[in-house]
C-alpha cells in the first residue's frame, strides 16, 4: 500500500501545483478588461442566445472557480467574481461553461455518457471509503482479501472511466467557448489568447485528475492479478 499512498502524494503535489497555475492565470487575467465591458453573465447570456437555447437558467453562485453546468437542471451557475466580472477572465469561464450547455442541447454523446455515469461513480466512491476502512481492520486476507481487492479495482475502473471521458467533455466545451468567442467578436487579439491561455490550465486541472485516476486503477488492477 506504501506505493498507494506515494502514487496520491505525488498527483496531489502535481494537482496542487497545476491548481496554483490556474488560479494564478485567473487572477492574471481578471485584471484585463474586455473592450465592449460585458459581464461574464452577459457573455453567457449572448453564447445562449447565439446557440437559440432559451431554457437555461444563469445565477449566481458561490465561492471561487466553482463555475458549472447542471445538466438535470438546466442550470449554469457562476462564481461571483465570473457573473460580475467584465474580464478576460470573466467572458473565457461564463463561455467555457455555455459551451456545456450547448452540449447538452445538440446532445453530445460524451456528455451525455458522463451524466449517466455520475450515479455509478457517486456509488464507487463512497464504496471505496468503506472498502479501505475494512481492509485495515484486517479484512483483505485470504480469499476475502481477493474479492476486497476485486471490488476496489472496479470502482476505481469506474472513477478512472470517469475521468477519462470528462477530458473530452471538458475541452469540446472550451473549444466551443473559443470559436464562440472569436466569431462572435467578444474578445479580439490579446483579449482570446488571453482566454485561450485561462482555458487551458483549467483543462490541464482535468488531466492531471484523469492521469491520478488511470495510475491508481492500474495500481489495483495489477495488485489484483498479481494476487489471482
Amino acid at each position: 500500500m506504501m506505493f498507494y499512498f506515494i502514487i496520491i502524494g505525488f498527483f496531489t503535489l502535481v494537482g496542487s501545483l497545476i491548481s496554483g497555475r490556474l488560479k494564478s492565470k485567473f487572477n492574471k487575467y481578471k485584471q484585463v478588461p474586455l473592450r465592449n465591458g460585458m459581464s461574464g453573465a452577459q457573455v453567457a447570456e449572448s453564447m445562449l442566445q447565439h446557440f437559440g437555447i432559451r431554457d437555461v437558467k444563469i445565477t449566481a453562485g458561490k465561492g471561487f472557480l466553482t463555475d458549472h453546468y447542471n445538466p438535470v437542471t438546466k442550470i449554469i451557475s457562476l462564481s461571483p467574481e465570473v457573473y460580475s466580472g467584465r474580464s478576460i477572465a470573466s467572458a473565457a469561464v461564463a463561455a467555457h461553461e455555455c459551451g456545456h450547455a450547448v452540449q447538452h442541447a445538440k446532445a453530445y454523446s460524451m456528455l451525455t455518457l458522463r451524466s449517466k455515469l455520475v450515479p455509478v461513480v457517486q456509488f464507487s466512491t463512497k464504496a471505496q471509503q468503506f472498502l479501505f476502512m475494512g481492509m485495515m481492520f484486517g479484512m483483505g486476507a485470504g480469499v476475502m482479501g481477493n474479492t476486497f481487492l476485486l471490488i476496489i479495482t472496479v470502482t476505481f475502473g469506474m472513477t478512472a472511466l470517469f475521468s477519462m471521458i470528462t477530458l473530452p467533455v471538458e475541452f469540446d466545451a472550451s473549444k466551443r467557448a473559443l470559436l464562440w468567442l472569436d466569431e462572435s467578436g467578444v474578445t479580439h487579439g490579446a483579449e482570446y489568447d488571453g482566454a485561450k491561455d485561462a482555458l487551458w490550465w483549467a483543462a490541464m486541472t482535468y488531466v492531471s485528475n484523469a492521469l491520478a485516476s488511470l495510475v491508481i486503477f492500474l495500481f489495483f488492477l495489477l495488485r489484483f492479478l498479481g494476487n489471482d
